[in-house]
């Protein structure tokens, strides 16, 4: 059990034990199928944890130089890289830290293939491609539209792809079954399966979330498997969300109760637009440990408040056994995956701390932070 009296207000609370479960079935599935999954660090870039995540994961994605940077540093290899469009002046020190280089166009290929080619170290190159075909109800996470800007349409290909393309990415899923892929699957093959044979590997991307419960790892399996053996190409999943799954949590603490018109909203020391930001964007509503989702007729209710001056902080109403009152605890559930990689301080808001609860039930502070770190990111 968490001993929250030694957890500092906001923190983002990673749990060690619930991100080896993850961990451990994910290398479960790329063991049983005969694939690569890497670390997508768009979704879960939390680099203390990585010690952890090297014993499972083969690898990290990286979608700019930063990305690119981090890997190679924290994660102590090459990563894969995909940027929607590369600058001239970083391209020499992304392929540095590259082992694989995705373009999201034939053109930035064309522009940058020449440098490639003349690296003395191998890369391999690939272009991202758009099946047209997705099933991401949202249309902010939604890539594969005809006029997307995210990979080439299969009008863009004829029979052959240039020299020096060995692989093909697509990435149209988002926190989806195994079922939506192999639906993607299909049409993939329809729109480019005329050009699978010309390549060493596939990228399909993430949005795979095998961790979550009820999800089908052994028809993952399967069909990655079937695909696998009817290409004859190695087959690269590069999960986000999968990865840092229901790991850790938000811990925040009620600053004061106002009433306004009926309405009791609890003004917290977290904010949603400045830390939790997907649940005003996605939106969903995030779980809250010990309170009940929906109002309950005859129990306290409250919505719960931001500290930021976004008059949209907040998020509608949760029902509680009891009154809250300040210093009482809020804990946000499921709060570590696509969290901490979207923060900002807007309006000054301090950025939570960083804390990982261990597996022998110690609290290791990784990080606070203060007004050098707002500062520094202005002029």
């Amino acid at each position: 059990m968490i001993d929250y009296s030694k957890i500092p207000s906001p923190c983002y609370l990673l749990e060690e034990s619930l991100l080896r479960r993850n961990l451990e079935l994910m290398n479960d599935v790329q063991e049983r199928a005969g694939i690569s999954i890497i670390l997508a660090f768009k979704g879960f870039a939390m680099w203390s944890a990585f010690p952890l995540v090297r014993q499972y994961l083969k690898g990290a994605t990286a979608s700019s130089l930063f990305e690119a940077r981090l890997c190679f540093e924290e994660m102590k290899t090459k990563s894969h890289t995909y940027a929607v469009a590369y600058r001239d002046q970083e391209f020499d020190e992304i392929m540095k830290m590259s082992s694989h280089i995705t373009f999201n166009s034939l053109s930035q290929y064309e522009r940058f293939k020449d440098k490639v080619v003349a690296y003395p170290e191998k890369i391999s190159c690939g272009i991202r491609v758009n099946p047209e075909y997705s099933e991401v109800a949202t249309d902010l996470y939604n890539p594969s539209s005809p006029t997307s800007r995210l990979g080439m349409t299969a009008a863009h290909f004829g029979d052959k792809l240039p020299d020096g393309i060995e692989g093909l990415h697509f990435h149209v899923l988002c926190e989806s079954t195994s079922f939506t892929l192999e639906n993607t699957l299909t049409a993939f093959e329809e729109k480019f399966g005329h050009l699978i044979p010309q390549v060493k590997w596939v990228n399909m991307g993430g949005g795979h979330l095998m961790t979550k419960k009820g999800y089908d790892t052994a028809h993952l399996v399967s069909i990655l498997k079937a695909f696998k053996e009817k290409w004859g190409v190695e087959v690269i999943l590069e999960p986000g969300s999968a990865v840092a799954w229901e790991t850790g949590d938000l811990v925040s603490t009620v600053l004061d109760v106002v009433e306004n018109s009926g309405v009791k909203t609890a003004i917290l020391d977290a904010s949603f637009t400045c830390h939790m930001p997907d649940c005003l964007e996605m939106p969903y509503k995030p779980r809250i440990r010990g309170a009940k989702m929906d109002p309950e007729k005859g129990k306290p209710t409250y919505r719960m408040g931001g500290m930021s001056c976004l008059a949209g902080d907040y998020m509608s109403e949760y029902s509680f056994d009891k009154e809250l009152e300040p210093g009482d605890l809020i804990v946000f559930e499921d709060m570590i995956h696509y969290t901490m990689v979207k923060t900002t301080t807007f309006n000054g808001v301090p950025h939570p701390s960083i804390g990982i609860w261990k597996e022998d039930n110690s609290f290791q502070l990784v990080r606070e932070f203060g007004y050098e770190d707002y500062k520094n990111r202005l002029s």
